[in-house]
């Protein structure tokens, strides 16, 4: 969606798509703006309530499985498991996707990590096509004014360009650039606590393969789950930035992670967007 800032100024019912690497800001920033008037789509959330629910409970019910006292109860239905996830509170959703690696370590065969990942894949392109239908909810149903889009981080690499044209046509896409500080702060965390993430096939299937060879794994059922996270994690950054850029380009705006962070309010946060989209026009 593309505008002049007067007219993004007098949109009366705002809606922003907020693109970004993990750790950029997108929550934080989207938690700043008034709960009454902005109704806060978070994709990981939707990802994980909506659409990989049955396989996250699936996955926590097999690891229960293992223990006696819990499968004895589970199999005669005494007990039951539900996750508890929440817009701050992911992990369901790290936990199933996992990480390739040593089983005996808690890693995923290449085949499972595979299937998991395509799983992943299919919901958050479900996700962000659903923007618009909760759009028109957050305002129909509930009455929320305006409308906050915290995209995940894996977004710039579905590959999928309906998607963004969805994005585009329903909402303001905004990119959260990250300067080069802010870069290696993110990265230095990523490495200390690894996390699971989504990477595209083509990505991981080169990667994992340089890995190997520098470490001298033939098998990936040889690797150490926390040491690839950690060695390809800077890789994954810089593989992404010039796919956010693309996208910001084409189809939105570029704000900066350090103009994001000093936003305390709802006045700041409209009024940094419509600086930015008249900046772009220059």
């Amino acid at each position: 969606m593309r505008m002049s800032p007067q007219q993004f100024l007098d949109w009366e019912s705002k809606s922003i798509t907020l693109l970004a690497m993990s750790g950029a800001g997108k929550t934080t920033l989207s938690n700043k703006l008034p709960k009454d008037k902005w109704f806060h789509y978070s994709g990981d959330y939707r990802i994980g309530t909506k659409y990989l629910e049955e396989p996250i409970l699936d996955n926590i019910k097999q690891q229960a499985m293992r223990v006696p006292f819990l499968r004895d109860l589970l199999k005669s239905d005494s007990i039951y498991i539900c996750s508890n996830i929440s817009v701050e509170n992911l992990a369901p959703v790290s936990s199933f996707l996992g990480k390739i690696g040593n089983p005996a370590h808690g890693g995923l065969s290449r085949s499972e990590f595979k299937r998991r990942q395509a799983l992943h894949h299919r919901a958050e392109i479900n996700a962000m096509n659903d923007v618009p239908e909760f759009i028109h909810k957050a305002e129909a149903i509930y009455g929320y004014k305006h409308f906050i889009n915290d995209a995940g981080g894996s977004v710039c690499e579905l590959d999928d360009p309906t998607v963004l044209e969805n994005l585009a046509m329903h909402t303001l896409i905004v990119y959260i650039k990250i300067p080069p500080a802010l870069e290696q702060t993110i990265i230095d965390r990523a490495k200390q606590d690894p996390k699971p993430l989504y990477y595209r096939p083509e990505f991981l299937d080169d990667k994992l393969a340089e890995f190997m060879q520098l470490r001298g794994y033939a098998d990936s059922d040889e690797i150490n789950p926390n040491d690839f996270v950690s060695w390809v994690f800077p890789e994954l950054f810089k593989s992404r930035v010039p796919r956010y850029e693309a996208i910001a380009e084409q189809y939105g705006y570029t704000v900066n992670a350090d103009d994001v962070a000093k936003i305390d309010n709802e006045a700041d946060f409209i009024r940094l967007i419509a600086e930015a989209i008249a900046q772009q026009q220059h």
